[in-house]
């Protein structure tokens, strides 16, 4: 189960959130907010070879005993992060992989918009169905 969904500027700053139930998410905020630490320190441990690599899922960033954080950075710096529950084994990396991709692939619409200004929070009728049936599907 993804219980936690957000979107970071390159500054660090959330652009989206969204949790399941609605009630958490300060509790994730605080979660995610931990982990761009990891973030940070995975993309200048890679430096260069980021920018050279096409894969740009950085896996696992850290597991607590309730939740596993995974992360995502694109090229332009926009960090994506998920919360799961720990307790579902039965999500596996590619899975999560591929719902960062579809999550990206989004985003990039969302980019598009010549009505949405880079930087504002993401307020989007079509990206929050899209969010929430990628978060529910995994149930």
């Amino acid at each position: 189960l993804v219980l936690a969904c957000v979107i970071c500027s390159p500054q660090n700053y959330p652009l989206y959130i969204r949790s399941i139930p609605a009630e958490n998410e300060l509790k994730f905020h605080y979660t995610v907010h931990t982990s761009l630490d990891v973030v940070d320190e995975k993309i200048s441990a890679m430096g260069k070879a980021l920018v050279d690599q096409r894969e740009l899922y950085l896996g696992l960033l850290y597991p607590t005993e309730d939740y596993k954080v995974y992360g995502y950075v694109t090229n332009s710096k926009v960090k994506f992060v998920m919360v799961v529950d720990s307790s579902n084994t039965a999500l596996r990396d590619n899975e999560i992989r591929s719902m960062f991709r579809k999550l990206h692939n989004s985003y990039t619409d969302i980019m598009c918009n010549p009505f949405y200004n880079p930087g504002d929070r993401i307020h989007s009728r079509t990206f929050d169905n899209m969010v929430n049936s990628m978060m529910m599907q995994v149930c």
